[in-house]
């Protein structure tokens, strides 16, 4: 039978009490792990979010009545208990901070019986993910994700701290506001007072930030809930949160230095990490061109080589054809792994073909020197000998090639380089590789729009040297925009501002807005910019992202508290749902099912 509290206070957490405590009568409270009943002898695991601690109970210090209710205790009742702080009386635990001592108790009270848990509140269970979100009350029982939310809370407080001393002011911006839908799906909210019309949840704070920058107020920040209707995926969720910034009279370099050092006191208080700095950085090109991604991971090398100029008149036509189209042939070289058997090279050119290559060449370099290849009955010795060097091959490696357009040779080498490390172990969760990627093209062309878009976002400046081509050559204008990254995953990203009107008219001319429509979708922005605009920049953050990386995740999931499941419905509270028809009747909103659908 659950009891009250009766006046009870809690004077620790359970590994808040320690060897130092002995002599002492404590008060704990929390979850019953698991008892073990010795006859004269009853020892209870208590739980809390600070860990375990050993109660011990027998009928000389608890009585009669406390012994056989110690007995009644059953895993995940919620008790309170008062005792003496003694040695424990068996070996001492070293996998406990509470190993050494435990709690004679002289007074139980069970605050609440608990159903038992349909799967063990404890780390390491191989229960459904499906079933774990459903029970997500219990879920977050167990010590790993308590941990994870325990150290989200201290890299939030980190950030709020590091940015109210460096003149940072944490306001809020709106939660309901229009929807400008240049990017992905808005989630849309509609008004009942408005029939006919919505108000969009927030994809980014980004135009009421640069409002506050034309308000006056230097440096905002906040950490802030956002929203996007897309596809999920491990790292991505409908609803998720940003720490965003925005700072006045800056270039590029004056982010990225508060940041460097803003990441380097939320690694240093919430996980000890020292972050070497200055972070390195790098260009968007160069990134391309070394790792065929925009986001590399650095922890190892297996860096892509262009040989193009090497086999452009070779009798290799998978290689002269792609450069004839414009394209162009680059390898990777898997070092030592020229043993790889038939059947896994296979599997690797099946891989790259999930990434759009139609084929992957291979050069094995056996260990007397000479050569295993798909394609060295079409090249000539020294051609070979050229490629093998520009990759710095040796025997026992496996070269790798893709020939292609520029755009799917990095995409297919980019994800190959990944698959390989992966699969030799050389991606260690352990080790923090930052590196800031700069000067990225301003535009990319849309295939299924059939015009250029924002590669970050319509506001983004250009470099300066490359305003004039705007609209005459928009794809080689590079962006003052910046993201970083840490160990192949973009954790934050960010640019200089336009805050000229004839740049901004320009960049929505490239866009392939009429004034008209750039009026109509962000009118008021470019209304506030016609009375007296700052220079400013800014970056924001995937909070989760950021979380996952530090605890070692592989999912943010197990970094937020009640996540989304892949389709964006909850498990735990069956949402999305159906609702009242008279709320739909006071929204003046009806319900069209699509016979497919029904």
């Amino acid at each position: 039978m659950a009891e009250s509290m009766k006046g009870l206070k809690r004077t620790h957490r359970c590994t808040e009490v320690s060897s130092q405590n002995i002599g002492e009568t404590v008060t704990v409270m929390g979850w019953v792990q698991k008892r073990r009943n010795l006859g004269s002898l009853i020892f209870v695991d208590l739980r809390d979010r600070s860990g375990i601690l050993q109660l011990m109970f027998d009928e000389e210090n608890i009585g009669k009545e406390g012994f056989e209710k110690a007995g009644t205790l059953r895993s995940e009742f919620v008790v309170a208990a008062v005792g003496e702080v003694v040695k424990r009386s068996g070996a001492v635990n070293e996998n406990l901070k509470t190993g050494d001592i435990e709690i004679k108790v002289t007074q139980l009270r069970i605050l609440s019986e608990a159903l038992t848990p349909p799967f063990p509140i404890e780390d390491g269970i191989t229960t459904k993910d499906e079933v774990r979100l459903k029970y997500r009350y219990l879920d977050l029982r167990r010590p790993s994700l308590q941990r994870n939310l325990m150290m989200r809370s201290k890299v939030c407080t980190s950030v709020r701290n590091f940015l109210a001393e460096e003149g940072f002011l944490e306001i809020e911006t709106p939660i309901l506001t229009k929807s400008t839908p240049e990017g992905a799906r808005d989630y849309l909210v509609p008004s009942r007072v408005h029939p006919g019309n919505f108000y969009a949840l927030p994809q980014s704070p980004q135009l009421f930030k640069q409002l506050l920058m034309c308000s006056g107020y230097d440096r905002y920040f906040q950490i802030a809930k956002c929203f996007r209707d897309e596809d999920l995926r491990a790292d991505r969720q409908p609803e998720f949160t940003q720490i965003d910034m925005e700072l006045s009279f800056v270039d590029a370099d004056d982010v990225m230095n508060v940041n460097e050092r803003l990441l380097a006191r939320i690694f240093k208080d919430a996980i000890g990490v020292e972050v070497p700095l200055p972070i390195q950085r790098m260009t968007w090109q160069e990134a391309m061109d070394r790792f065929g991604s925009d986001k590399p991971d650095i922890r190892f090398g297996m860096e892509l080589k262009n040989i193009s100029d090497l086999v452009k008149d070779c009798g290799f036509g998978v290689f002269t054809g792609a450069l004839e189209n414009g394209g162009s042939v680059r390898g990777i070289n898997a070092n030592g792994q020229g043993h790889m058997p038939r059947k896994k090279i296979d599997a690797l050119v099946d891989f790259a073909k999930g990434y759009g290559a139609k084929g992957l060449a291979y050069l094995v370099i056996n260990e007397d020197g000479t050569y295993k290849s798909s394609f060295a009955k079409f090249m000539k010795p020294e051609e070979l000998d050229s490629i093998v060097a520009r990759l710095e091959g040796k025997p026992g490696d496996l070269l790798l090639f893709a020939a292609d357009k520029n755009s799917i040779v990095w995409n297919v080498l980019g994800a190959l380089r990944l698959e390989i490390a992966d699969q030799l172990g050389l991606l260690k969760k352990e080790e923090y590789k930052f590196l800031w990627i700069t000067d990225f093209p301003l535009f990319e062309y849309s295939e299924e729009e059939n015009r250029y878009v924002a590669m970050h976002h319509p506001f983004t400046m250009p470099v300066e040297e490359d305003i004039p081509y705007l609209t005459t050559d928009p794809g080689r204008v590079r962006a003052k925009a910046y993201d970083i990254t840490l160990n192949g995953t973009e954790i934050g990203g960010g640019s200089v501002r336009i805050f000229q009107s004839d740049v901004q008219e320009k960049m929505f001319e490239a866009l392939g807005f009429t004034e008209e429509e750039a009026y109509d979708r962000f009118g008021f922005l470019l209304t506030a910019f016609k009375y007296g605009v700052p220079p400013h920049a800014g970056l924001a953050y995937g909070l989760d992202r950021l979380i996952m990386l530090m605890a070692q995740e592989d999912s943010i999931r197990e970094v937020i508290a009640f996540p989304k499941v892949k389709d964006a419905s909850c498990l735990m509270t069956d949402a999305p749902n159906v609702v009242d028809e008279k709320q739909l009747e006071d929204l003046k909103i009806a319900v069209i099912t699509d016979k497919k659908d029904a």
